[in-house]
Formats: structure tokens, C-alpha cells, sequence
């Protein structure tokens, strides 16, 4: 009955009840969310005498044709000077790629590659011509014409084709003054001028704006840990000599700033012996800056001396050997006559500092960990195999923006794991982009995650502007998901949530292939820590380590955004979660849910339990009873049955193990159930900015939710203090029944077999629904009426 049900019962009950309206009402994820298998047409590529058209074997095949424009001699003059300023125009149809121009230079140089798409090539006849820059129109010194169908084919790895010499015709094909050197082929995208070649996919890019479309490696900076221990400061002269000072340290690196406690001994000799932690990235650009500071007042505070520490002469530390400690002079500056003077010597501090190389940074969410190595190169441990990504194309985009009145995408690719960051080429305006581009990863460590990003180019025509790389959406795979050798081709969606809702912004179409090099290492793995040992020798607070971690991914996202072209912050921010540690009320019911679903098991399986206690099906039930009997008898059967059965349940499982990687899942994130309200929250800024009466309401909402946590977290509290009061003589009549009770049962005990104590309590709990009445039994009723803490609460 409810009356004899706890309050914490009852919140397990609707819990469990919630469980299963929900389970039952959700309907599964949408077919347009989920991922596809494909086909696509990757291998090695066409075959060419003994030789591979291209070592990609991830991507598909793309076919250029590659004009490399080297330099020129003896042009003529053509203008009334005498100089020219030539430069070289590349025209294959419709498609015109121009070099740069000279002034006043008749042997010119520009050694410049033009690659055209073999799909998109609609002439027969390649032209190259060499013009005079001139203010009205642009004079021809000469041209040189190819048949595109006699153009020779590269083969990689063969070497690059020599330029040769070509002599220069005029319009009417007679010879004009002049050579221009060159270089024509037939290639493919794994050609090692690809990647620095001018595109006519993108021929509409200004010329500003051809860097930011490019394909690039980038490596994240090397980030050290900085421990900072201060110890005591001798000598300090404040300047109220009749009060006592009340010191604190102040510890300045970059935009990070810490302090200590203020001292406790309230002299001119304080000490702390205090660790402050800070993160910094190589090569160290900023000192480390102290400062002696005496609380003089409400928010007043003294400096009383300051050092500045270069990063480069600080120790470096790879294991838990303590350093050696150093005294540091501290300089201060005094006003005389409105002048600054610094006095040299005005105390001293004690320190002991070390550059952590024994600890991984962690710099990202470690829920999606991609590198888990120590800092210092010296511990590292030999690769376990090698990642291959073949990046090969997206369909369906949305349109992220508009130009000329009309929607357009102009969509790249990141892909982050460990260090190396990789972004693709841009393709110009198209919803159905064909990157086919392929790259390889070291892998040290099974139990990590790639990442890979599309985003839309907003900088397309250089500056760097107000506007932002709009984010199309994201994928991760966990490389422990993945067969070893095995090759595979998915067709991932990209999902993006907005305060509107979640949304279908296309899907991309990868290519993953993981490869051991040695399985021994890889199976060692698992039985090690995923962290380096300094993480659990001398670990870090979950305080220190969010605030590190915040610190981290700010200086990767800066350092990055330096590079040129840069990799903007919007897009590093995004690839490593920077906001995974914001409240959100939908991944708060999210991670409920997921619990309820752990919990799912236990709950089935008690179904099951209380479904043989009651007979409900008597043959089960009477085997139930044999097999108890039998391990009874024969305790030593019991370990051995236990991973019996789950062998033979992992047996079973093989038959439905997952063909394919997981993927984003809008049922499990709760993105497609969560209330208008909820996702607006989620993407409000913080501090807020939204009007008072709405923060109001949420605020009432959240006062509400934890309002029904504190009743569970109380009566938690509850079970576990009647516990507590069984032999505490809270109430001395439940104490001595409970103590008589063990007082008797330890003589039964001493002279019974426990054989036969384990065959009675498991014939008892078995018993037949005939033998049970509905009122409680008389240990838990004994249990609920136990006194707890909860009436001494105000």
C-alpha cells in the first residue's frame, strides 16, 4: 500500500514510471537522421603498366589537368617605354586562371600552378597566352597552344614533369619574340602541386581571398603545465609599519591570473606553501609575472614587490621527483619627487617551479578525448597502428548564406585528432562538393576520437572582417569502435541543433580505415591507465582540471587563428566543445534518461526475480530451484556458472554486434522532445540576455527541479542513517532488538552448516505465492520505523 511506501521509494517508482511512458512514447530516430551505408568508387585507382594512378586508396579518383607557368625570356617591349609588364593568362573554355604581373621585366618569373577539373573540361585545345599589363587593354606578346587530348599523363610516384621551353606564336600562328617555360599534364588530386594549385572551381575567389580556401595541416601548439609553488617571502617592507600585513601572491602568466591565500602569519616573513597551476603553449611568449601584495583595505590592495620570470629558464620536470627551490628578488617601484625609482632589492621570495612534462594537458572535452599523451616526447610509448580519413564528399547541404539574391555554400571540412588539425579545400558555391581528399594519423592510444567538421567559408574574400565560418555540422568516430583493416564507407548526417530545433543540414560521405601494427600493443592498452600516471601520483582537482582544461582550449583556439590561413576560433571552439561544460536542461534529462536505461537491466532483471518468487511461470521456477540447489551443494560451481553465462551471452550479442560506427542521435540527445523554452536556454548567452520576466521563469523552473533532487538526495540521506542508527542506540529498543537478534543468530550460525542456511533463506525467498501475504515483511518494516537526522534538521 502507499502509506507503507518511503518517499524514496516513491521517487523510484517515478522514476521508473517516467522511464517507461517515455521509452514507450518516443518513437525511434528518423530514417533522414540515421546513417547510410555506401558505395562509392575508391580503391587503389586505375592501373597503368606496374604502376598505381595514385596511392589514395580512400578517395575516389579526380582528374586534373595541371598547367605549371615557370618563366619567360626576351619578351619584347610594347609600350611606348620599351618595357612590358607581362603577365600569363591560362584559358581552357570557359575557365581563365591569370598570374600575377612584372613591371618593366622582360624575363619574368612566376612559377605558378593552374589545375582545371577534368569533369568540367569542355575544349579541345588548352591555350596559354602571354599579355602586356596596359591601362586600356592588354596587349598579346605571344601564345602557346596544346591539344588537350595529347596532353601526357603523371603517374605518382613518378617524378614531377620538367618544364620545357616553349617558343611563342602570335595570333596567326607565326613565331613571336619570346619563350615562355612551362609544364603540362594529366593528374590526379594526389599530385604534390594540388594542394597549392589555383583551382577553377574557384575561379570567382579574389585573388585575397585564395589563401582561405586552400587545403591545410595545421598542429596544435605544444602545451606545458606550469606549477607554481610559493613557498614563503623574507624581508617584506610594507608601508603602515604599525599594523600587521595581511600578504597574499599574485601570479600572472598572459591572461591568466591566480593568487594565493593571504598568510596566515601575519608578519613580514609570511608563508604559504601553496601550488597555483597555470597552462602555456610553446614557444613562450610571455613571462611569468609575481607580485607581493598586502591587503591594505576593502578591495585596496599594496604591492610591495614584483619579479618577472622567463618560461624558458624554469625546470622541467617528467616524473614526481620534487625540483629544486629558488629564492627570487623581488623589485619595487617608490615615488620620489613624481618620479618612478626602483629599488633593487626590496625582499625576497621562495619558489619552487617546474614545467610538467609528466601530465597530458587536457584540452578538449574528455568525453571525446583524441590524444591522451603526456607533454614530454621522451614518455612517449610506440604507435599501435595508423588512422586513414578519406574526406570524400557532402550532399544535401543548406544554403548558409546568400549572394546575388540567391542561396549559396561554399563548404570545407576539418578533421581533428591529436595534435594535427587538417582542413580541406573550399569548393565555391555548391550544395553537393566533392572534396576526395585523404590524410593519416598516428594512433597511440584505441580509446580516442576523431572529429570531423563541415563548416562554410565566410571569407572568401580575404580580411578578416566581422563575419564567421558558419558551422554545418559535425561527426565523431571512436576509434575503438572499429574493426582493425576493415574499410568503412558511411554516409554520415549532419545535424546541427538551433533554438528552432534540431536540423538536417546534409551528409557527409567519409571513408575510414584503422590499421594495427601490433594487436599485442593495442590488447596491452586496455589494461592501462588512459592517463599518464602523473594524473593519479599527483593528481589535480576537478576544480584545477576544468579551469586547465577552459585555459587550454583558449590558447589552441588563439594560437591557431594566427596561422595563415588561419583556422578561425569559431571553428576550433567548435570542433572541441569549449561550451560542453554549460547547463543545459535538455542533456540533463538526456543523461537522466541514459541512466534510467542503465538501470533498465537491473530493473528487468528484478522483473524477472519477483516473476519466479510468484510462480508466474512454475517449469521456470522449479529450474530456478534445481539449479539453486545444485550450486548450494556445489559453492565451487558458482564463479565458473556466472562467467559461463556471460560468455554465453557475449556469444549470443556477436550475432547483432554493430556494422557501423555510432553516430550523433537526436533520440538519445533529446534534441528532437526538448521544449522551445529549453533549447532557448541552451543557447543563451552567459550571462544572460534575456529579459527579466524569462530568466524569472527559468529561474522558478530550476528552484523547482532541484527542489525534487533535494528530496531524493534526502532521502538517501535517510536509508543511510537508519543504517547508521542500528548500533548507535538512537532508539535503544531498536538497538537491543537488533543487537539480541545478532547475539542469536551467531550462536545458530556457529553450529548450523551454511549450506543449509543459504538452502533455507533461498527456499524461503522462492516460496510459493501461497505462502506470502501482501503486508510488508518484518525486517523492512523493522528497517522504516529506525530513527534518522532528518527531524533534527531545521
Amino acid at each position: 500500500m502507499l502509506v507503507n511506501v518511503s518517499s524514496f521509494d516513491a521517487v523510484w517508482l517515478l522514476g521508473k514510471l517516467l522511464f517507461r511512458s517515455k521509452m514507450m512514447q518516443k518513437p525511434p530516430q528518423s530514417v533522414d537522421f540515421a546513417l547510410k551505408q555506401t558505395s562509392p568508387n575508391i580503391g587503389a585507382g586505375s592501373v597503368t603498366g606496374d604502376k598505381l594512378s595514385s596511392t589514395y586508396d580512400l578517395v575516389e579518383q579526380m582528374q586534373y589537368l595541371y598547367v605549371r607557368v615557370v618563366k619567360a625570356k626576351d619578351l619584347p617591349g610594347k609600350d611606348v617605354t620599351g618595357g612590358c609588364d607581362p603577365f600569363v593568362e591560362v584559358k581552357l573554355g570557359n575557365y581563365k586562371g591569370v598570374t600575377k604581373h612584372f613591371g618593366k621585366k622582360s624575363n619574368p618569373e612566376w612559377n605558378q600552378v593552374f589545375a582545371f577539373s577534368k569533369e568540367r573540361i569542355q575544349a579541345s585545345v588548352l591555350e596559354v597566352y602571354v599579355k602586356d599589363k596596359d591601362v586600356v587593354a592588354d596587349d598579346l606578346i605571344g601564345r602557346v597552344m596544346f591539344d588537350v587530348n595529347e596532353i601526357p599523363r603523371r603517374v605518382p610516384p613518378d617524378s614531377p614533369l620538367a618544364p620545357q621551353w616553349y617558343r611563342l606564336e602570335d595570333r596567326k600562328g607565326d613565331k613571336a619574340k619570346g619563350e615562355l617555360m612551362l609544364a603540362v599534364w594529366m593528374g590526379t588530386q594526389g599530385d604534390e602541386a594540388f594542394p597549392d594549385a589555383w583551382h577553377s572551381d574557384a575561379a570567382s575567389v579574389s585573388p585575397d581571398g585564395v589563401a582561405n580556401i586552400r587545403s591545410k595541416v595545421y598542429l596544435s601548439p605544444k602545451l606545458w603545465y606550469v606549477r607554481v609553488n610559493v613557498i614563503e617571502a623574507q624581508d617584506l617592507v610594507p608601508s603602515d609599519k604599525g599594523r600587521s600585513p595581511e600578504v597574499f601572491v599574485k601570479v600572472v602568466v598572459g591572461t591568466q591570473a591566480l593568487r594565493t591565500r593571504i598568510s596566515p602569519s601575519k608578519t613580514i616573513n609570511p608563508m604559504w606553501n601553496e601550488d597555483l597551476m597555470f597552462v602555456v603553449a610553446e614557444p613562450f611568449e610571455e613571462p611569468l609575472v609575481l607580485s607581493v601584495e598586502d591587503r591594505v583595505g576593502s578591495n585596496k590592495d599594496e604591492t610591495l614587490g614584483k619579479c618577472m620570470i622567463p618560461l624558458q629558464i624554469v625546470q622541467r620536470r617528467l616524473d614526481h621527483k620534487p625540483v629544486n627551490s629558488r629564492w627570487y628578488n623581488l623589485e619595487k617601484h617608490v615615488m620620489v619627487d613624481g618620479e618612478k625609482k626602483e629599488m633593487k632589492f626590496a625582499s625576497r621570495i621562495h619558489l619552487r617551479m617546474c614545467l610538467e612534462g609528466g601530465y597530458h594537458v587536457l584540452d578538449e572535452s574528455t568525453h571525446y578525448s583524441s590524444d591522451l599523451r603526456p607533454t614530454a616526447k621522451q614518455l612517449w610509448k610506440p604507435n599501435i597502428g595508423i588512422l586513414e580519413l578519406g574526406i570524400l564528399s557532402a550532399q544535401g547541404l543548406m544554403p548558409m548564406k546568400t549572394k546575388d539574391g540567391r542561396g549559396t555554400t561554399d563548404a570545407y571540412c576539418v578533421a581533428k585528432y591529436g595534435q594535427k588539425w587538417v582542413r580541406t579545400r573550399t569548393i565555391v558555391d555548391n550544395f553537393m562538393p566533392r572534396w576526395n581528399e585523404q590524410y593519416t594519423w598516428e594512433v597511440f592510444d584505441p580509446c580516442t576520437v576523431i572529429t570531423i567538421g563541415v563548416f562554410d567559408n565566410g571569407h572568401m574574400h580575404g580580411g578578416s572582417g566581422g563575419t564567421k565560418d558558419a558551422r554545418i555540422g559535425k561527426v565523431r568516430i571512436r576509434l575503438s569502435t572499429l574493426e582493425a583493416d576493415r574499410v568503412y564507407t558511411h554516409s554520415y548526417p549532419l545535424l546541427v541543433l538551433h533554438s528552432s530545433g534540431v536540423k538536417k543540414t546534409g551528409e557527409l560521405q567519409l571513408a575510414v580505415r584503422f590499421t594495427c601494427s601490433s594487436l599485442i600493443n593495442m590488447l596491452h592498452m586496455y589494461s592501462q591507465p588512459s592517463l599518464p600516471k602523473m594524473h593519479y601520483i599527483h593528481p589535480l582537482s576537478v576544480i584545477q582540471l576544468d579551469s586547465l582544461r577552459h585555459q587550454a582550449m583558449q590558447i589552441v583556439s588563439v594560437r591557431l587563428s594566427r596561422a595563415e590561413p588561419p583556422l578561425r576560433k569559431e571553428v576550433v571552439e567548435y570542433m572541441i566543445d569549449v561550451d560542453s561544460h554549460m547547463w543545459s536542461m535538455r542533456r540533463s534529462k538526456a543523461n537522466f534518461f541514459r541512466i534510467m536505461a542503465v538501470l533498465g537491466g537491473m530493473i528487468a532483471v528484478g522483473k524477472w526475480f519477483d516473476q519466479i518468487c510468484n510462480w508466474r511461470n512454475p517449469i521456470t521456477t522449479i529450474l530456478i530451484h534445481i539449479l539453486f540447489i545444485t550450486l548450494v551443494l556445489y559453492p565451487e560451481l558458482i564463479l565458473p556458472t556466472v562467467f559461463l553465462y556471460l560468455f554465453l551471452i557475449g556469444v549470443w550479442n556477436y550475432r547483432w554486434r554493430p556494422m557501423h560506427p555510432p553516430h550523433m542521435d537526436t533520440r538519445l540527445s533529446h534534441a528532437d522532445a526538448a521544449h522551445p523554452d529549453e533549447r532557448d536556454e541552451e543557447f543563451d548567452t552567459f550571462p544572460t540576455s534575456r529579459p527579466s520576466d524569462i530568466v524569472r521563469m527559468r529561474y522558478d523552473r530550476l528552484r523547482s527541479i532541484a527542489g525534487r533532487v533535494q528530496t531524493v538526495i534526502g532521502d538517501l540521506a535517510t536509508q543511510g542513517e537508519r543504517f547508521q542508527s542500528l548500533l548507535s542506540w538512537r532508539d535503544p529498543r531498536a538497538t537491543t532488538l537488533f543487537v539480541t537478534f545478532c547475539l542469536v543468530a551467531a550462536v545458530i550460525l556457529y553450529f548450523t552448516p551454511f549450506q543449509v542456511v543459504a538452502l533455507l533463506t533461498g527456499l524461503y525467498v522462492l516460496r510459493h505465492p501461497r505462502f506470502r501475504h501482501k503486508l510488508p515483511s518484518v525486517p523492512l518494516n523493522f528497517f522504516r520505523r529506525l530513527p534518522a537526522r532528518s527531524d533534527s534538521m531545521l
